[in-house]
């Protein structure tokens, strides 16, 4: 490595607008524990399922600068919404005139095409936040991706399933009513789904009453490690961007809420303890 490739190195940032995003960089530092990390949770804002496309557009935009004012690189969007919503902006509208150099990539994208080759027979059920659902993004993508071959994707939104989560329900009988609900609603809607996409990255969380749920020979997709998987791709194909990666094997954890608790919830995602620190985007 050349002494300017040291001095323009920096961290991966891992974005989210809350505490989903955890389940990616967990899968992400397993995967590559070498690299340096920051993530950054929006908790402030969150969530984002409900908001508009040009909300979700600035509040990521503003994460997306924080995080290269802080020497990041390369960001990862691991928030579904924001990918549906903010990424291609963001990519085509806004990185030529920040750095054309740096990139921003998403979780959508990666997802479907692992998706393509999961699935057995072509029906393919999404469980989503609202704004993830209502973007479409998911369609379109297999669209692009696979436009000789017959897929069926049927989306259902899970507003419930996030607030169960982000106040400590997860593992109660109280959240079994709404596990049961949405899947039961989701495979009335297509019973021939043989794969079960968990379109945010909090529903994991929720694993254990969804596989108890999710009928006998559907399958159930968590997106961290695809996303793992298609950045050590990402990083193999563009050794250019993976010299400007910082290799120290730290990770750092900003908020835009409460330190302590994000520090509280991020330990249940990450099964780990985390000193957090407040930040103003």
């Amino acid at each position: 490595m050349s002494q300017s490739d040291i001095q323009q190195s920096g961290p991966i940032g891992v974005f989210d607008s809350g505490y989903g995003g955890l389940t990616i960089l967990r899968e992400i530092r397993s995967r590559l524990p070498q690299y340096d990390y920051i993530y950054l949770g929006d908790n402030a804002r969150a969530p984002y399922g409900t908001r508009s496309f040009d909300v979700v557009y600035r509040f990521t935009l503003e994460a997306v600068r924080h995080l290269f004012d802080r020497g990041c690189r390369l960001v990862i969007l691991a928030c579904n919404t924001a990918s549906a919503k903010a990424l291609r902006s963001i990519q085509q509208r806004d990185l030529p005139g920040i750095d054309p150099t740096r990139r921003v990539l998403g979780v959508i994208r990666p997802t479907v095409e692992r998706l393509g080759r999961l699935s057995r027979n072509g029906h393919i059920g999404l469980l989503a936040t609202h704004g993830t659902v209502s973007s479409h993004s998911y369609d379109m993508e297999i669209e692009k991706l696979y436009p000789d071959r017959s897929i069926t994707l049927t989306s259902k939104a899970a507003p419930m399933w996030v607030p169960l989560i982000e106040n400590g329900e997860a593992d109660k009988p109280g959240a079994d009513y709404f596990v049961t609900k949405y899947i039961g609603e989701l495979m009335g809607a297509d019973p021939q789904i043989d794969t079960l996409l968990l379109g945010c990255t909090h529903f994991p969380i929720l694993y254990p009453k969804i596989r108890a749920a999710v009928p006998e020979g559907v399958d159930i997709v968590c997106q961290g490690h695809i996303v793992a998987d298609s950045l050590a791709d990402y990083l193999r194909r563009h050794p250019e961007m993976e010299r400007r990666c910082g290799k120290g094997g730290a990770c750092r954890y900003l908020t835009t809420e409460s330190p302590d608790a994000f520090s509280r919830l991020a330990a249940m995602f990450l099964g780990e303890d985390v000193d957090a620190s407040h930040v103003v985007l």
